[in-house]
């Protein structure tokens, strides 16, 4: 594909010499003679590259420049001048040129910048496509009213340096909550460092948090940048924040509280700024009252809260669910595009989904695979979803247990704490959700040895 350079100057030997030099190069060439053509054109159509002259009648280069910047600031320009000097250069460059080439001109060092900035604006455009791409990925899919709240929660929170603590189930999209406030924040061009809590064992979860100093222990071969130093400027997302330990709380809190810390083996206080996103599947509050969580460190965290909701709380959401994981798999390995029949979609809405939206996209995976036909109906289901499987499904278990007692405990004690998980360890909200009293769930849950926590 030819490439456009619109070519800047009030000298015609320079404009039909420069020009032949860059067709023979496989360029297609326009021309102007003022800044005010060059922005007319421009306005037009933007090339791919321009050539401008500093010294310009009228419109100078250097105001001409200005205009370019505001009229199509992703083409890149070269500026040209028989009077440069540094001064000149450094303006130029602070206005946005890519380079600044000195007359006479070069033909080599022309060809060689052009092609230079060429590559340049290609890859920045690469990375463009690319960064939508992703964005498009981490997208929240759904209009439900409770997504709709969500949405428009994060709108307002997103702008600011807010700390926020997202709670949800298990593969209700927390992460993707918290990608998506930093996306829409003012630290949208630094890090988005991702902490799971609950993979790092206790023993490295300091050195993953803070660094490390070369030999600050047996393995320490060299100097390490915590996750905290990664994070600064940017926003540090601390998923499963419940399960770090409470020695590990206190030093977190310490940190959050004053914005420096030291490496461990180290003694130089590092600051850092960074704006701090937690996500839980727990409650909290009562994790505090079983003395699992700190209450200093739950009040720091806690600034905005934002609640995902569960996919079974959302299922009119469960079609643009569907339809954006049927594209992301069928485009993957050369499938075609699959569709899903109206009866498999209603099938889908009437299955609990324990496992949220990540049940679901990993479902739709698997029949994106599996399923030889382009349309996934009913019969293409696991035997879960489909008509008298679910009781069956669930009851397997419970065929196995002799006596009819036994079995009634075992599934009352697996309904309450199915139940328990579904309200995040609400007792009060469980007991008036199964239509008992507060006091009654109590027992049931001291007798089973549940833990509320779900």
């Amino acid at each position: 594909m030819a490439r456009e350079v619109l070519i800047v100057d009030d000298e015609p030997v320079i404009l039909d010499t420069l020009g032949k030099v860059l067709r023979d190069e496989d360029f297609e060439v326009t021309t102007a003679r003022t800044g005010e053509e060059a922005l007319a054109r421009v306005q037009e159509e933007p090339p791919d590259a321009v050539l401008l002259d500093i010294w310009l009648p009228g419109l100078d280069g250097l105001e001409t420049l200005k205009g370019l910047r505001g009229r199509a600031p992703g083409v890149p320009v070269i500026m040209m001048s028989g009077h440069g000097d540094i001064e000149t250069a450094v303006r130029a460059t602070k206005l946005g040129a890519f380079d600044f080439l000195e007359k006479p001109l070069d033909r080599d060092k022309v060809i060689l910048s052009l092609n230079h900035v060429l590559e340049l604006h290609k890859l920045e455009e690469e990375n463009r496509l690319l960064r939508q791409k992703i964005d498009r990925r981490y997208e929240i899919t759904g209009e439900s009213r409770a997504i709709r709240a969500l949405k428009a929660q994060i709108q307002v929170v997103a702008p600011t340096d807010s700390w926020v603590l997202i709670v949800g189930e298990n593969g209700t999209g927390k992460e993707l909550v918290a990608r998506t406030i930093h996306r829409l924040s003012r630290r949208a061009s630094q890090a988005f460092v991702e902490v799971n809590c609950a993979a790092i064992p206790e023993e490295l979860i300091e050195s993953e948090l803070f660094g490390h100093e070369k030999g600050a222990f047996t393995g320490a071969s060299s100097r390490k940048r915590g996750k905290f130093d990664l994070a600064h400027e940017g926003t540090l997302f601390l998923d499963e924040i419940a399960d770090m330990s409470l020695k590990t709380q206190a030093k977190i809190l310490r940190i959050l509280q004053e914005q420096k810390f030291e490496r461990v083996g180290g003694d130089r206080a590092i600051e850092v700024n960074v704006r701090v996103l937690a996500a839980t599947n727990k409650n909290l509050e009562e994790e505090i009252r079983r003395g699992r969580f700190r209450e200093d460190l739950f009040y720091r965290i806690n600034v905005i809260p934002l609640h995902v909701p569960p996919l079974r709380e959302r299922r009119e959401d469960i079609r643009p669910l569907v339809e954006s994981f049927l594209g992301e798999f069928s485009g993957m390995g050369g499938r075609e595009r699959k569709q899903m029949s109206q009866e498999a979609l209603d099938l889908l809405r009437q299955h609990g989904w324990p496992g949220n939206v990540r049940e679901l996209r990993n479902l739709v995976e698997r029949l994106v695979i599996m399923t030889p036909d382009p349309i996934i109906r009913a019969e293409h289901l696991p035997d879960l979803f489909r008509p008298g499987g679910r009781a069956e499904a669930a009851g397997d278990h419970f065929w196995g247990i002799p006596l009819l007692r036994a079995a009634r405990s075992e599934f009352e004690k697996a309904y309450i704490v199915r139940k328990l998980r579904e309200h995040r360890g609400n007792i009060s909200r469980t007991a008036e959700a199964i239509g008992i009293a507060r006091e009654n769930l109590q027992r049931k849950i001291k007798a089973y040895g549940i833990e509320a926590g779900g």
